[in-house]
């Protein structure tokens, strides 16, 4: 952005007067200092850039150490703050469910075994674990065939009764359906890879070796639950167009567009039309592998008998470990399992609106006011999810007094960090500046809503809490209006005011995220 350059008595004046048109910081009870009258200036100043322009923009800046408000502008309005909801389902889950809670996954037969011969079912049992692969389904299935088991004349049952069957948001757009950031939440599931994007497959897409002929198209993990139709061409030279797309209510993938001959293959993470089924699928063929025959057929959704014999089982990470994939690339799949899962523990009930309730009964025992707010999942893809940046800040201060803290706190992301589960969706935001390996924060990224909200240490050494919402903006993206916030927010001193500090710290911008996704720095969107 290029700007002209005005006298500096001007300069002010211009400040001024933009803030008055956009709604002036709300006043504190003392009168500012002179640095906190500079500190107003420059965020007003980043509040009057021309891509906020009838946009709706909130900001509030507390000092945790003091307790007192540096900024407040617009704190009490409700702004729809994307993935920043995922602070209320993290901080809540930690609380409720605890640091070291652990999903499990099991298996469990009915009937009498004779010499190997399993006489009746073979139940394998989701606990909600979100970080299942294949590999752990291979080494269930390993313990079923160490414990004897050679063939089950009954039928393998996937059980996903820990949870309710409802498998999208009820605000989801159907649009997203078929990308990652929107998988359908069971309580029985498969993740393709190590980001844990449970209820996903990875398609990919390489070249043929002669053109006219279809790409090689192949899939992890490796299923026979999933069907390819192939559209696409491999051709000789020429721009590659590769496109993959889930048809709605099934499982069938449709890959258009073309690829070059020795081209580079082509990736996406696509969603899967009911996981539980996906899981059974994996693990039946892991059975297979391991000697395991199951002569019945796969049956969905059914509960595991009271009195089944254990066979198998897998415990997951801790909840403390899961909150690095989970915050650091901002999964909404993991937020709407710990919705779920919050609802199971606390009431018996694995549903949204227990997990809801359960989370909104925490945060309001912690600072915030619910009466002024609305939480409708517990990723923040839903765009009725309707949350003042007042509240994120008082729920910011609270948890610095849980025991937890230091672990939540550090699996935020970081700003400026290139190491991408230490930096995150921050990584490449904020280098080279002050804020850059200080700013502790969450991001979020919906068409026309972004947000960062979180914690930087100023040039005092005082750990302030954040919240910027930005709202209804037509521009591809505002990120790096948010980041010369945050930047000045780490160059903040009580000891020392100088007029150049009235200056807009500058900082690179952000390319635009597509609709419902967070950079996650390895999949293939613009970040």
């Amino acid at each position: 952005m290029h700007r002209r350059l005005f006298p500096r008595a001007l300069a002010v004046l211009v400040l001024v007067a933009t803030a008055a048109t956009a709604g002036a910081p709300t006043a504190t009870a003392e009168s500012p200092t002179p640095a906190q009258a500079q500190l107003d200036a420059t965020i007003d100043a980043v509040l009057a850039d021309s891509r906020l322009a009838a946009a709706q923009a909130g900001v509030v800046v507390v000092d945790t150490t003091t307790g007192q408000t540096l900024y407040n502008r617009n704190g009490d309005r409700r702004l729809v703050p994307a993935s920043n909801t995922k602070l209320l389902t993290s901080t809540a889950a930690m609380e409720l469910l605890g640091p070291g809670h652990r999903f499990i996954t099991d298996v469990s037969s009915s009937g009498p075994r004779r010499a190997g011969l399993l006489s009746g079912n073979l139940y394998l049992r989701g606990g909600g674990d979100p970080t299942m692969l294949a590999m752990d389904y291979d080494e269930l299935a390993a313990q079923v065939a160490a414990d004897g088991v050679r063939v089950v004349t009954g039928n393998l049952v996937a059980d996903d009764t820990r949870y309710d069957n409802t498998r999208l948001g009820p605000d989801w757009t159907w649009d997203d359906e078929s990308y990652y950031y929107a998988a359908q939440v069971s309580a029985l599931t498969v993740a393709p890879d190590t980001d844990y994007d449970a209820g996903t497959v990875i398609v990919h897409a390489a070249p043929a070796a002669d053109p006219g002929t279809p790409p090689v198209i192949t899939m992890t993990p490796p299923n026979s639950y999933l069907r390819i139709d192939n559209r696409a061409e491999t051709v000789t030279d020429g721009d590659t167009t590769i496109s993959f797309e889930r048809e709605h209510g099934g499982n069938t993938i449709v890959v258009t567009g073309q690829i070059a001959v020795g081209e580079t293959p082509e990736n996406d993470w696509m969603t899967v039309w009911e996981p539980t089924g996906y899981a059974a699928d994996i693990f039946r063929s892991a059975l297979r592998r391991h000697g395991v025959r199951v002569l019945g057929r796969t049956v969905l959704g059914q509960a595991t008998p009271a009195d089944a014999t254990p066979v198998a089982r897998h415990d997951s990470m801790t909840l403390a470990d899961l909150m690095v994939p989970f915050l650091k690339l901002s999964n909404n799949g993991h937020a709407e399992v710990l919705t779920k899962e919050l609802g199971r523990v606390l009431s018996g009930s694995g549903t949204w609106s227990a997990g809801l309730t359960a989370i909104s009964t925490y945060i309001g025992d912690n600072g915030m006011n619910t009466g002024t707010l609305r939480q409708r999942d517990g990723s923040g893809l839903s765009r009725r999810n309707m949350i003042p940046p007042a509240e994120f800040v008082s729920l910011l201060s609270a948890v610095r007094a849980e025991p937890w803290f230091d672990t939540w706190y550090a699996a935020l992301p970081i700003a400026g960090n290139a190491e991408r589960f230490v930096g995150g969706t921050l990584r490449s935001r904020m280098r080279g500046t002050a804020a850059a390996n200080n700013v502790h924060a969450k991001t979020g990224s919906l068409t026309g809503a972004s947000s960062l909200s979180g914690y930087v240490t100023d040039a005092d050494g005082h750990l302030l809490a954040f919240s910027i919402v930005l709202n209804n903006y037509l521009t591809s993206s505002v990120k790096g209006l948010e980041d010369q916030i945050a930047i000045a927010l780490a160059s903040y001193t009580e000891k020392g005011t100088t007029a150049a500090r009235l200056a807009v710290p500058t900082a690179p911008e952000v390319p635009r995220v597509p609709e419902g996704m967070e950079c996650s720095w390895v999949k293939p969107i613009v970040c």
